[in-house]
């Protein structure tokens, strides 16, 4: 694929009327989900053709209202309207979740390169301009909310709990796992669609599989603001649990040791703690039936992690061969 650019360009000065978009090959696509966002996603849109003017680069804007009941599909399609070269308006006749937009706009995007941002507010499309250069040497750049967000405490401390863990899962340091801030390269991203759940986590599976499929990733840092749209759709008990879920099956995907290692040493080492203790409490050597079960259960499971780690190479293989 060609670079997309290589360094910032010359500011250029908006017109009334974007470039046409009749080619079937663009420069960028910028994809915004949204759902009931009726108050804010005209000033979201407006500002971010605005902002991808600077570019230089030809582009749309692919804006799909996921079930949305408030008037946002109103909204959107009066935009579509005044921006008919550029934005174009998806609708999803009920709600099917984040994920699911963000594949939506994905799988019909026509640029080389693929940026998403969330339509509530929080993030400046201005980021894009210093984000879409590092392309030239990466596959995706992620805008990393600093220590300086504004975030709900309990948010804050639970994607810090999320970076910590993808972090040691993927042996490379992840800044912000959930940030859906962030530019791709096309080719690369729609590999990978088709893993996004249809709910949240879109972020956090396009992270761990860039990650463990060996692709260039970079942190960008942004200053993100307090979401100005609806309340936040994210439940930070029951999601949690599907973002573990998610982080361990991603990982299993590509890298399948880096959790059967540990759970089978874990199991090993708890049946060795249990002999301990009724050697030490009876005063003799003895080994509980317990132990036994765990320690041929930790066999058992460095024999899967074994077989799940030879899968994983052949999908690799397949995969090469395929793209070659």
């Amino acid at each position: 694929m060609s670079v997309i650019v290589a360094e910032p360009p010359p500011r250029v000065v908006a017109t009334t009327r974007p470039r046409p978009v009749d080619r079937d090959t663009l420069g960028l696509s910028l994809v915004l989900p949204v759902y009931q966002e009726r108050d804010l996603i005209r000033t979201v849109i407006t500002q971010a053709i605005e902002v991808l003017h600077e570019t230089g680069l030809t582009f749309e804007v692919i804006a799909v209202d996921d079930g949305s009941t408030d008037g946002t599909q109103v909204v959107m399609q009066e935009l579509a309207r005044e921006f008919p070269d550029t934005l174009r308006v998806l609708h999803h006749p009920y709600n099917k979740g984040n994920g699911a937009a963000l594949k939506t706009g994905i799988r019909v995007a026509r640029g080389e390169a693929i940026a998403c941002l969330d339509a509530d507010g929080q993030h400046d499309p201005r980021d894009l301009l210093r984000m879409l250069p590092s392309l030239s040497d990466y596959d995706m750049v992620v805008g990393a909310r600093t220590r300086s967000y504004q975030g709900a405490r309990h948010r804050n401390l639970a994607n810090a709990f999320f970076n910590s863990l993808a972090s040691w899962l993927t042996d490379f340091p992840v800044e912000d796992l959930t940030s859906g801030y962030r530019v791709f390269r096309a080719a690369v991203i729609k590999q990978y669609i088709h893993l996004f759940p249809n709910r949240f986590s879109a972020p956090t599976t396009s992270t761990l599989a860039f990650i463990k499929g060996g692709h260039n990733v970079k942190y960008m840092p942004i200053n993100a603001q307090p979401r100005r749209g609806s309340r936040s759709k994210i439940k930070v008990w029951s999601d949690g649990w599907r973002f573990l879920l998610i982080m361990v099956k991603i990982v299993v995907i590509f890298a399948p040791f880096r959790v059967f290692l540990p759970t089978a040493l874990m199991l090993f080492l708890f049946g060795c703690a249990l002999t301990f203790y009724d050697v030490w409490s009876l005063g003799r050597l003895h080994i509980p039936n317990a132990s036994v079960v765990l320690f041929v259960v930790s066999v058992l499971v460095v024999l899967l992690g074994l077989i799940a780690e030879q899968i994983a190479a052949l999908q690799v293989s397949v995969h090469d061969r395929v793209e070659g």
